[in-house]
């Protein structure tokens, strides 16, 4: 197990560098001149050659792509995620927007697992019944709908009409401003948890071992509760560890409607302004995230099913 750690660790150092080396190509590509950069920096106010001068000395936009590169991980390895185009500190930045993420994220998380795995182990074990039906088709529903039409209706049906929950989230959101949002983002997640955890459920509820159990006289709450759901929850946790990365990405959508100044909303606007340092800071951090719930998945699994080696 400690080998496997430190070769996942040592591939981690890869893919970070692979990731952030091709957002920062792309940025990079449609960086333009210093003087269209430090135009955009400064709006419309008008900006003297000696500033120009300066500024591009500054952030190294007369130097070519790897030394630029270079200056940008030299930053990172000293937690420095650089100044964004609007002279602000990325890190700074991140340490405002990174709780209300993570906050918005858990909602969603815990939502979509404390109902999607639930229902999905009961549609398994009463597969072909009503609420296995009902189940398949409300999954369907939800996966059907993009998040971007179903965050307006949701604000519209329940934040303005009912009143049941704040319409947006302002500048400092509460939790309980984040839980319509967080329903929202965490709706197909629940649908996906669902889906994955009957088909799984269904999948071992006919295995040999099952049956094994049965025929030795065990209860049925001890077979599920201890055989079946060991086994069926392994591709469910992978596909939370992935999943809470794509949460973190995919709350651009959410976080605009909702207009809640978290990792999204702050990487869509560095996307629409052109701030290149600003989108490839928040791209770091997400690729970060990813790697490390990657790797809480993969040691997850020796603990589900010793069985598993990664010798």
């Amino acid at each position: 197990m400690f080998r496997f750690i430190v070769r996942r660790l040592l591939q981690m150092v890869l893919t970070f560098i692979g990731a952030t080396l091709l957002v920062y190509a792309l940025m990079f590509s449609n960086q333009g001149s210093p003087a269209r950069v430090i135009q955009s920096l400064v709006g419309e106010r008008p900006v003297t050659a000696a500033q120009v001068q300066a500024l591009t000395e500054r952030y190294h936009l007369n130097e070519g792509f790897w030394v630029q590169y270079g200056y940008y991980m030299k930053g990172l390895l000293q937690l420095d995620f650089g100044t964004s185009l609007t002279g602000r500190p990325i890190g700074d930045m991140i340490a405002q927007a990174w709780p209300v993420t993570i906050r918005l994220a858990v909602i969603g998380v815990l939502f979509a697992v404390l109902f999607g795995v639930t229902a999905g182990v009961v549609a398994g074990i009463r597969r072909g019944g009503v609420f296995d039906n009902a189940t398949l088709i409300l999954t369907l529903l939800l996966i059907s709908v993009p998040t971007i039409v179903l965050a307006p209706v949701a604000q519209y049906f329940f934040g303005i009409e009912l009143s049941w929950f704040p319409p947006t989230a302002g500048g400092d959101p509460t939790w309980w401003a984040l839980v319509l949002p967080g329903l929202v983002l965490g709706s197909l997640s629940l649908a996906t948890y669902s889906r994955l955890t009957r088909t799984s459920v269904a999948e071992n509820l006919r295995a040999d071992y099952v049956r094994t159990a049965k025929a030795k006289g065990l209860s049925p709450r001890r077979v599920i509760g201890v055989h079946v759901l060991r086994n069926s929850l392994i591709p469910v946790v992978t596909y939370i560890g992935i999943d809470i990365g794509g949460l973190m990405s995919g709350a651009i959508i959410t976080e605009g409607v909702f207009n809640i100044p978290g990792v999204g909303f702050n990487l869509f606007r560095g996307i629409r302004t052109e701030d290149g340092p600003l989108v490839v800071g928040f791209v770091s951090l997400l690729v970060i995230v990813f790697l490390i719930a990657n790797l809480i998945v993969d040691i997850m699994y020796a603990v589900l099913d010793p069985r598993i080696r990664y010798e």
